[in-house]
């Protein structure tokens, strides 16, 4: 039996997601305003026209490179927190741990946000995802802080996320994850219990 050959969604479908692993690739190494279309498209192994047709600019496809970051951060955080943690206030602090797995990674190179936020111009596409993502960052925080019952929910999430920055660039430019991760995690613990009344 003879395979059926892929149907032109398919095809679409596949180039799509062969571009957006290009650009995750790429931007993520290199960074969002260094690497142009060219790279990628070539990198992708797509035609020039495929870029157009599935994001339709190079913001478009930087806009969707950074809310797959976005929603792949946020599902890794949400089942690793599930799956290691049992109450608010220990996730609250087991975030730290969690965040320290990317600090080991192979090619580990500091917050996607950060990166493509540095080198970007104000407003537009990174600053909206970047926003987003923050926004999330915030979120995820603010519920398990009220959920552990904070004297001081909102002050607290302004302590971790802190923390959360400071110890990414920190695991980045020291070159020392386990530091970072370590000392992050240590000071999240007394935030926390200072926050947080037994």
């Amino acid at each position: 039996m003879s395979k059926k050959a892929p149907s032109p969604q398919e095809r679409s479908a596949a180039a799509r997601e062969r571009l957006l692993a290009a650009a995750d690739e790429l931007f993520y190494a290199e960074g969002v305003q260094t690497v142009g279309i060219d790279r990628v498209i070539e990198h992708a192994g797509v035609a020039k026209a495929t870029l157009y047709s599935a994001f339709g600019s190079k913001d478009g496809l930087v806009r969707a490179y950074l809310q797959a970051k976005q929603a792949a951060t946020a599902e890794r955080m949400a089942r690793e927190l599930e799956a290691r943690y049992d109450t608010p206030r220990e996730r609250l602090v087991g975030a730290f741990e969690v965040r320290g797995l990317w600090f080991t990674e192979p090619g580990f190179r500091g917050c996607p946000f950060v990166n493509a936020s540095a080198g970007g111009p104000p407003g537009g596409v990174i600053e909206e995802a970047a926003l987003a993502y923050r926004t999330w960052l915030h979120g995820m925080f603010l519920d398990l802080a009220e959920q552990a019952g904070a004297k001081d929910a909102k002050s607290l999430v302004q302590q971790l996320v802190v923390l959360h920055d400071g110890a990414g660039i920190s695991a980045w430019m020291d070159c020392d994850p386990s530091a970072a991760t370590t000392a992050a995690r240590t000071m999240a613990a007394v935030v926390v219990d200072a926050a947080i009344p037994d």
